[in-house]
């Protein structure tokens, strides 16, 4: 596996990017891979692997998991190894305080399998071992997908967890779906497209003093990128919106200069 080419690769699979951020121990990382590879997925990306990559621990737990690592995608970060994606989701164990739609393991599957038919791209985030996901990964996600196990005990293993969706979009599979968004001329914008379009309006807010008081100015960002999250904007969404934003601000500047 070393020279494998640890980017993302430009052609796109039809099923979703199975994304591990921060795993801490190999052994856990080849567990999950061959839970993957148990149904038949093969899109692994990894996001700062606590002990890099390869790792020889998740060689020995994969066995017969092969194909899954030697394509997997090591990423720094969970802006890189989401950008080109259209659609994420995230599992999670623990009550948020954010606002998202939350999701069964079979709506989760469902869903991607129907956006996947309709040529987007869709990825599940699965937090490290110990501590799982946190706010500030979850931000940029579409949807949350929840486990109904026991309150007294609701941790999954990671390697559980990634074998519990693997087997829901088999399930699903073989289905037909249909897409949920017609979506004409236009394609659904990127993570990246979006992110984009959010820094340019937290730039102008910023400027005109938005943002206050200090103390609630993260929390008003955290609130205004979780609802763009929300929408389910295409690239000609994202282009009107640029448009609409910079014709508001040289509008505003031109006021102020009549008032003067």
């Amino acid at each position: 596996m070393s020279g494998t080419d640890h980017s993302i690769k430009p052609e796109y699979q039809p099923q979703p990017r199975m994304i591990l951020v921060r795993p801490q121990m190999g052994e856990n990382i080849g567990a999950a891979a061959r839970a993957m590879w148990n149904f038949g997925l093969e899109r692994m990306c990894l996001v700062d692997p606590r002990d890099g990559w390869p790792n020889p621990a998740a060689t020995a737990l994969a066995s017969g998991a092969a194909q899954v690592l030697d394509n997997v995608v090591v990423q720094p970060n969970l802006d890189a190894a989401i950008h080109d994606l259209n659609y994420v989701m995230a599992t999670t164990a623990r009550d948020r305080d954010l606002t998202k739609a939350v999701l069964s393991p079979k709506e989760a599957m469902t869903r991607a399998q129907s956006m996947i038919a309709s040529g987007q791209k869709v990825g599940i985030l699965f937090g490290p071992e110990r501590s799982g996901l946190e706010n500030e990964d979850l931000i940029a996600v579409d949807a949350l997908v929840s486990v109904p196990v026991n309150p007294a005990f609701g941790s999954l293993n990671l390697a559980q967890c990634v074998l519990l969706l693997s087997y829901e979009w088999e399930l699903t599979n073989n289905e037909p779906v249909a897409s949920e968004i017609a979506w004409g001329p236009a394609e659904p914008a990127s993570v990246a497209d979006i992110a984009h379009l959010q820094e340019k309006l937290e730039e102008r807010l910023e400027e005109i003093g938005f943002f206050w008081p200090e103390k609630k100015a993260n929390a008003m960002r955290q609130s205004l990128r979780n609802m763009f999250a929300r929408m389910p904007l295409s690239n000609i969404d994202v282009r009107m919106l640029h448009g609409v934003f910079r014709s508001l601000w040289r509008g505003e500047k031109f006021a102020n200069k009549r008032k003067k």
